[in-house]
């Protein structure tokens, strides 16, 4: 069982799809948002989280302090997963944070006005082409803040992404089979 690790929502339940979704493990998602917050990046955040899946990542944001989450999920099943796990989460912590739930291919919701963003969340399914993830980086840039952080989760059989010219990467993280990527703005 996934549950909301911390903050406001801490210890909510979240589904996660069936199939088609990797989730980030628990121990991960500790590590990472123990990190986010000792760097003050996610009070009053405004976050996006590419590739939602059971949308753990942002709703885990907006439970520790995010001000708004748009997630983005283009597969049904799982885009129907993300708006009840987003429900649980909303009701739990009632006002105070913006959840919005979009089920988009990422490609199309990045090509419509949308961000400014201050930290992203992109967490594409393993077999993902360094390609396709390279293109998602480049619409993803311009919707950033200035003092953006993006948090690109992949395989750690992957090797580095590919970064389009104005994303630099501050460091990485390697947990087992996965490595978590900050990137920021050049």
């Amino acid at each position: 069982m996934t549950r909301i690790i911390a903050g406001r929502a801490g210890g909510i339940a979240i589904d996660v799809p069936d199939s088609g979704t990797r989730p980030t493990s628990d121990r991960v998602r500790e590590s990472l948002f123990g990190a986010l917050e000792s760097a003050d990046a996610l009070r009053g955040a405004r976050v996006v989280d590419l590739y939602a899946g059971s949308g753990a990542l942002g709703l885990e944001a907006v439970s520790r302090g995010a001000a708004s989450a748009d997630l983005v999920e283009k597969a049904a099943p799982a885009a129907t997963i993300v708006q009840r796990n987003a429900g649980r989460v909303a009701k739990s912590m009632g006002r105070g944070a913006s959840i919005t739930v979009h089920r988009a291919a990422v490609a199309a919701y990045l090509d419509r006005p949308c961000g400014p963003w201050d930290l992203a969340f992109v967490d594409p399914p393993y077999d993902l082409g360094d390609g396709e993830l390279t293109a998602a980086l480049t619409a993803l840039l311009p919707r950033l803040a200035v003092d953006a952080l993006v948090i690109v989760e992949r395989s750690s059989r992957s090797g580095e992404p590919s970064l389009p010219e104005g994303l630099v990467v501050e460091r990485s993280k390697r947990y087992g089979d996965t490595t978590l990527w900050w990137l920021a703005p050049a």
